[in-house]
């Protein structure tokens, strides 16, 4: 009975500290955000910039793997950021410019893998739109699929690390920071980046700034 009770008082504290966690946040909006925007009428959406990590690396770690699955995940995340606000098209006073253009254009250009190297500006020319909006996201991974699904299994929560997501919008003509948002998040053992864009969209609605 001592046991079970210690246990439920770990997963308690579990709970309140993964909350805790999730709740942090910080929103940067620019001086001249609300007077600039009003010139926009098409964004894109580059690939979010995404690192992933472990605590504590695992023995069959393959550092070739983990670049191509970083590299998989940097779009997957554009395509479900295109995704969810294309499904709330009518909320927003701009248009999005389809990803796949997005893509083709930066290929076409050969800066597909330059991106880092360049300006927003130089960016927004390339692709033609009126602004930017980037990322970043950053995951920790802190224990193997396998034990979160045993966990899971026993308490019906758990995560598989933790992250932290940094979405950006930048004028097209300038370059300049107009808006900036950061938020820190659990990762869920059957999370994916629907998912992931979803929670964060949702802490993002109130701020974002093509919200009508």
């Amino acid at each position: 009975m001592k046991k079970i009770l210690i246990l439920l008082a770990l997963s308690v504290h579990s709970f309140m500290t993964m909350a805790q966690y999730e709740n942090a946040k910080q929103v940067f909006e620019s001086p001249k955000l609300k007077e600039v925007i009003k010139t926009h009428k098409l964004v894109a959406i580059l690939p979010f910039t995404t690192k992933i990590s472990f605590r504590k690396q695992p023995k069959d770690f393959n550092l070739e793997a983990n670049t191509q699955k970083e590299k998989a995940m940097a779009s997957s995340i554009q395509s479900s950021m295109y995704t969810f606000l294309l499904r709330k098209a009518k909320n927003y006073s701009v248009e999005f410019q389809d990803v796949e253009k997005t893509n083709i254009l930066l290929k076409k250009a050969e800066v597909a893998d330059k991106l880092g190297e360049m300006t927003k500006d130089e960016i927004a020319k390339v692709l033609g739109v009126d602004a930017i909006i980037s990322g970043t996201f950053e995951s920790e991974q802190t224990r193997s699929e396998a034990g979160a699904i045993v966990t899971t299994v026993l308490w019906g929560a758990s995560k598989t690390g933790s992250g932290s997501l940094t979405m950006t919008v930048n004028d097209g003509a300038t370059g300049d920071l107009l808006w900036r948002f950061f938020k820190s998040m659990n990762e869920g053992v059957f999370s994916s980046t629907d998912d992931l864009v979803d929670r964060m969209m949702r802490k993002v609605s109130r701020n974002f700034p093509y919200e009508k």
